[in-house]
């Protein structure tokens, strides 16, 4: 089985290019982000200390933790401890999750490829998992013009998101495949059968 990260910047297309991806092959696909939310419902590994870090106003009438609310919170002017305190619980036990996803996927022998895509991949020392990483990019002009339409954003949100990412050259350093997702879905699509 090999393993794959799948990063890039936002409006890239990288949810494009999974879904693409999972009509194409025998394959497993982990978002951090969506696996990093089912770690904070009660009951899971990040609940508690979470709760610990944010108080109980972070949570929504159900006693689970309300995204918005912590969103608002760890993103807000002169949050930066609270973030770090934030991803400082979660971004371990995500990895731990997927290193425990992909030693079950080997044992059962359940697919040829087992996919992982995060934003933060590089930051967060994934090539060390991984077997290759790919980055998914699209000309800035492409993702803003998505960003807009998909996402409602601004301009302004738009150049605080793209500076606070890597940059192109960061990508390319630490990635060993790029897949051009500017043009059509069916280009993308034959850079991937190429891949595969």
């Amino acid at each position: 089985m090999k393993i794959i990260g799948i990063t890039g910047g936002v409006g890239a297309g990288k949810s494009e290019v999974l879904r693409l991806i999972k009509n194409m092959c025998s394959c497993i696909i982990v978002t951090a982000d969506d696996l990093a939310r089912s770690l904070e419902v009660r009951g899971e590994v990040c609940y508690e200390p979470l709760v610990a870090l944010l108080g109980k106003q972070v949570l929504a009438e159900d006693g689970q933790i309300d995204p918005k609310k912590m969103a608002r919170m760890i993103f807000a002017d002169g949050a930066e401890e609270l973030l770090q305190g934030v991803n400082a619980i979660v971004h371990p036990a995500v990895k731990k999750r997927i290193l425990s996803m992909i030693d079950e996927a080997r044992s059962a022998k359940s697919a040829d490829y087992f996919f992982i895509e995060a934003a933060l991949l590089i930051e967060d020392g994934y090539d060390a998992i991984v077997d290759e990483m790919w980055y998914i990019r699209a000309d800035e002009d492409v993702r803003r013009s998505r960003l807009k339409s998909s996402r409602g954003y601004s301009d302004e949100k738009i150049d605080d998101i793209i500076k606070s990412q890597n940059s192109d050259a960061v990508f390319r350093k630490y990635c060993s495949v790029v897949i051009d997702n500017s043009g059509t879905l069916e280009d993308t699509a034959g850079q991937l059968e190429n891949l595969l």
